[in-house]
C-alpha cells in the first residue's frame, strides 16, 4: 500500500506540457489574426471615412457596402485583372517546375552540379519584390536598357511603351511573379519525386515503360498533393498580387487601371481612409480566396482518392 502510494506521488502528468507549449501560437494567432479578421468583418458594416478633417461616422450602414462594392463595375474587372495576371505566371511556372523537378531528381540522368543549379533557381524567390519591380521599371522604361538594346540592333525606331501596352505590363508583371516563384514550386516538386519509392521506377523499366509512361502513370499520380498544395498557396499568393503590380505602375494599375488587383482597389479605400468600404473589399477577398481554394482542393483531391482507390 506504501509502495502504490508512493508511485502516485512521484507520477507525474506531462500532458499539461503539450498545452503549454501550444498555448503561445494559441496567444499570438488570437492577437494578430482572429481579432483583426473579425474586427474587419465588424467594421464592413459600417460606414466611416474622413473627408479633409472631418470623421464621417462610424455609422451602421448594414450590407450598403457590400452592395456598393459589388454594384461597381471596378470589381468584377479588377478580380479578372487579377485572375489573368496569375495564370499568366503560374502557367509556365509550373510547367517549367516540374521539367526542372523531373530533371534534377531523375536518377537515370545523374545532373551534375545539383546542388549549383537548385541555389541559383531559388535565389530570385530570395529578392524583395519591391526591388524586382524597380529593375524591371528601369529595364522595361522608354529610356530604359531594353528599348536601346532593341534600338541599337535596328528592330524598332522609337522606343517601345511596354508599360504603357496592356499585354506587356501584364506580361511583365507575369514574367516577375513567374521568376520570383518558380524555384520555389521546383524544390517543393523535387522533395515530392524523390520521396516516391524507387522500386516503382525499376519496375516500370522491367517492364518496357517510356519515360513518358513513367510520368504519366507513376510521377503525376503520386504528385497530386504537392501539386494541390502549390495551386492553393500560389492561388492565395495570386489573390493578394499588390507589390509588383503597385511598384511597376505607380500604383494606377496602368494603362487604363489594366494591371489593377483587388488588393491595389483595397489599398485606395485604406488610402482615403475610407475603412467601412476597405473592411467590405476585405471581406469579399477572404470569401473568394476561401471558396477557390476550397473547390480546387475538393475537385482535385477527390480525383486523386478516387483513381486511389481503382488502382
Amino acid at each position: 500500500m506504501l509502495n502504490q502510494t508512493l508511485r502516485k506521488k512521484k507520477f507525474i502528468n506531462y500532458s499539461k506540457w503539450g498545452y503549454m507549449f501550444l498555448a503561445p501560437f494559441f496567444i499570438i494567432y488570437t492577437i494578430f489574426a482572429l481579432i483583426p479578421l473579425l474586427s474587419t468583418f465588424y467594421n464592413s458594416f459600417f460606414e466611416n471615412y474622413r473627408v479633409g478633417l472631418t470623421q464621417v461616422g462610424p455609422t451602421f450602414v448594414g450590407i450598403n457596402n457590400y452592395k456598393e462594392i459589388l454594384g461597381n463595375a471596378g470589381v468584377p474587372r479588377y478580380a479578372m485583372n487579377t485572375l489573368i495576371m496569375w495564370l499568366l505566371g503560374f502557367i509556365p511556372q509550373i510547367i517549367v517546375s516540374m521539367l526542372l523537378s523531373v530533371w534534377f531528381a531523375s536518377t537515370s540522368l545523374k545532373v551534375k552540379g545539383q546542388s549549383f543549379f537548385k541555389t541559383v533557381i531559388y535565389l530570385p524567390n530570395l529578392i524583395m519584390a519591391a526591388a524586382f519591380s524597380m529593375l524591371f521599371f528601369t529595364l522595361f522604361s522608354d529610356a530604359g536598357p531594353i528599348n536601346s538594346i532593341l534600338a541599337s540592333a535596328g528592330f524598332t525606331s522609337e522606343p517601345i511603351r511596354f508599360l504603357a501596352m496592356t499585354p506587356t505590363s501584364r506580361g511583365l508583371i507575369a514574367l516577375m511573379n513567374f521568376l520570383m516563384w518558380y524555384g520555389n514550386t521546383t524544390i517543393l516538386l523535387m522533395a515530392g519525386i524523390l520521396g516516391i519509392d524507387e522500386s516503382l521506377f525499376e519496375a516500370a523499366r522491367i517492364d518496357g515503360a517510356s519515360s513518358g509512361q513513367i510520368f504519366t502513370k507513376i510521377i503525376l499520380p503520386l504528385l497530386v498533393p504537392i501539386l494541390v498544395f502549390v495551386m492553393i498557396t500560389s492561388l492565395i499568393g495570386g489573390i493578394q498580387m499588390f507589390d509588383v503590380p503597385q511598384i511597376l505602375t505607380t500604383g494606377d494599375g496602368l494603362p487604363d487601371r489594366t494591371t489593377m488587383t483587388l488588393i491595389m482597389y483595397l489599398n485606395k479605400h485604406l488610402y482615403s481612409k475610407n475603412f467601412g468600404l476597405a473592411g467590405a473589399v476585405s471581406v469579399l477577398i477572404f470569401l473568394i480566396t476561401a471558396v477557390l481554394s476550397f473547390v480546387v482542393y475538393n475537385f482535385s483531391m477527390s480525383n486523386y482518392y478516387g483513381n486511389k482507390e481503382k488502382g
